[in-house]
Order: C-alpha cells, then structure tokens, then sequence
C-alpha cells in the first residue's frame, strides 16, 4: 500500500476533529468579522465585481471542467496516445480515479449542502442578512426559522479545486506528487477563499470540503482492481 493511502484513517479522524473544533469555537466567526466593514456594511471583495469573479470563480470552473474532460479522454483512449502526452507513466486505473474524484466529491459535498440548512454569511443577519446563525448541528429558535433553506455547507465551489488533489495519483516520482498536491490546494484555496472574502462561505465550509475531497479520493483508491481479486480456485480431490 502507497504510503499515501495510508491516510484514509487518519484523514476521516482529522475531518471529524476540524467539525468538532468549528462547531465547538467561533472561529468562524472570528475570521468572517476581519473580513466585513461593520460601518459600510460591506465585504473586502463586492458580491458583483467583475474580475474576481472572472479570475477567482468562472475561469476556475473552465479549467476544472477541461481538465476533466481531458483525464477522461486519456482514461478511455488507447495506451500509447498516453506516450505523447502528460501523465506518461500513469496507469489508466489512476486515471479513472482522478476523473471519479473530480465527479464524486463535488457531488457529495453538494449534497451535504442540500441537506445540512446552513446559510452562508452574507444570508445571516450579524452581516445585514436575514437568518439567525446556527451552526451545522445547531438547531433554529422557535419561531425563527428562515422560510428557505441555506446551502452554505460545505463549499460548493472550492470543491471542484481541491478535487485536484487527485492528481497526486498520477504522479510517479516525489517531486510530482509534491506539485500535484500544490495544484490541488492551490486551486482549492484560491476559490475558497474567494468566496469568503465575498461573504459566500465560512472558513469552516471551505477546509471541510478540501477534507471530504481528499477522503473521497483516498477511498476510491481503496477499491480493488479486478485484476486483485481473489481467483476462484477448484479443489481438487486426492486419487483414490
């Protein structure tokens, strides 16, 4: 086993431990205070500027989406198209588990926000919003419930980036796996933060995803290959 796969364990204790942490503290709150101008009633990055929006959200998306539809060209093409192109060495096992992970956890993290009714910052009223704050286990004051329900947790869009983490699968020496990793926090990073400093997500939001993407992509790496499975073997009897 890939001393890298090796985490899976420690991984899913760490995403348990940062839930924990957030839910218990306020540093959620901490960090979203130095990000708000309490007098303007405004956030470091406006909601509608053009070009963060352009550089930190929709060119990010592009990318993410053509690097996927890329992996998935090379997960189905014929083995030498592969000598011509990055990623010579990998096998396609490894890349059909990047193109699951890129699906996968941005999926599930998607559904974690349909179903977890967390609002986002901007939507809570220590902001000017219009809902209570109420953490993911929290639950709403009697008679204050918001009428629609939050998608704030966890972040949807840094998903997508930190999905690239599993190009660190396809990486044959130390150095490569090193910038795989780099690309995929990067990535992750920039669009999550992005949306913090525009009052879309709690740092909490942001750091779970980056988790569940890495859990997911850890956990895909566990399935056997067929060509591992045990082979049925017939007993033979002994001659009489």
């Amino acid at each position: 086993m890939d001393a890298m796969d090796r985490t899976l364990s420690a991984s899913l204790l760490l995403l348990g431990l940062v839930f924990g942490l957030f839910e218990c503290t306020g540093i959620d709150l901490s960090v979203q205070d130095r990000l708000f101008d309490f007098h303007a009633g405004t956030w470091w990055v406006d909601w509608n500027a053009h070009w963060p929006h352009l550089l930190c959200y929709t060119a990010p998306k592009i990318m993410i989406w053509l690097a996927g539809l890329f992996l998935l060209l090379l997960a189905c093409a014929p083995d030498r198209w592969r000598t011509h192109l990055p990623f010579p060495n990998a096998a396609r096992r490894d890349l059909w588990i990047c193109v699951g992970t890129l699906a996968l956890a941005p999926a599930m993290v998607a559904g974690g926000k349909a179903s977890t009714n967390v609002f986002t910052p901007r939507e809570i009223r220590r902001y000017g919003g219009f809902a209570p704050y109420v953490k993911v286990a929290g639950s709403y004051p009697p008679g204050d419930r918001p009428s629609k329900r939050g998608r704030g947790f966890p972040a949807g869009h840094a998903s997508g980036g930190f999905a690239l983490l599993s190009l660190a699968g396809l990486a044959r020496s130390r150095q490569a796996r090193t910038a795989a990793l780099a690309t995929g926090l990067g990535a992750g990073a920039l669009m999550g933060i992005y949306q913090m400093l525009r009052g879309a997500h709690f740092l909490s939001h942001t750091i779970v995803s980056a988790l569940v993407c890495w859990v997911v992509f850890l956990a895909l790496r566990r399935i056997p290959h067929p060509s591992q499975g045990a082979q049925l073997e017939i007993p033979t009897s002994d001659p009489l």
